[in-house]
């Protein structure tokens, strides 16, 4: 397993076996931005194939404009897309259209947000309840300010998403304890190695709460 040309390469066994395709990662963060020590802004200065999708407006999010420059991101990206969204990000990725969807190969959606548990965030509403046409594995909390259990349970079920259920960690930031979060580490890990990619050694997340 390597990392070449600001790429991850899939593990090979040597011998004459054919270079696998890379692929980009695409950190797409929510409301606000993510602060230096959000493990988003962690994960894109550790991983070199890392890019991230930055907005000309964080505090007052419209999907017009979030949207396609999500969209743009992704079509723009050298390879396959792997996506790594929080919280708002989550239902900007949800919003793709067909042609940046298909270049997706799999999602982590984390906290996802509630558009209509708050007024600034309306304009993403009604959060599209088709399956995504790719993996992808929902992180949500029992006690997010920003969208109940249930709901996030019906958004991973509506995108065929796997749904991975946290006790007690608010919205997986670093106001509730998460900087590197080494368990979301190893959720993108696995995300990749089934799609037959890796994050190589060297990679490790030094420590963070769970």
């Amino acid at each position: 397993m390597s990392v070449a040309n600001g790429s991850v390469l899939p593990g090979a066994t040597g011998g004459a076996a054919a270079a696998p395709d890379p692929v980009s990662i695409i950190v797409v963060p929510g409301w606000r931005d993510s602060g230096p020590g959000h493990w988003q802004s962690l994960w894109t200065e550790r991983l070199a194939q890392a890019s991230r999708v930055v907005q000309d407006d964080w505090i007052t999010p419209v999907r017009r404009a979030w949207v396609p420059t999500l969209e743009r991101t992704v079509l723009e990206a050298p390879h396959p897309v792997v996506i790594v969204a929080h919280s708002l990000g989550c239902i900007a990725t949800a919003h793709m259209g067909p042609e940046a969807s298909a270049r997706v190969t799999g999602a982590l959606l984390v906290a996802p947000a509630d558009p209509e548990r708050r007024a600034v965030l309306s304009d993403f509403a009604p959060v599209p309840y088709a399956p995504l046409p790719y993996r992808s594995i929902l992180v949500a909390s029992s006690n997010d300010p920003y969208c109940p259990i249930r709901l996030a349970g019906a958004y991973a079920r509506a995108w065929g998403s796997e749904f991975v259920r946290l006790q007690q960690a608010g919205h997986v930031n670093v106001e509730s304890g998460h900087g590197e979060w080494p368990l979301g580490w190893a959720l993108l890990h696995s995300l990749l190695e089934g799609a037959g990619w890796g994050l190589g050694s060297g990679t490790e997340p030094a420590r963070s709460a769970a």
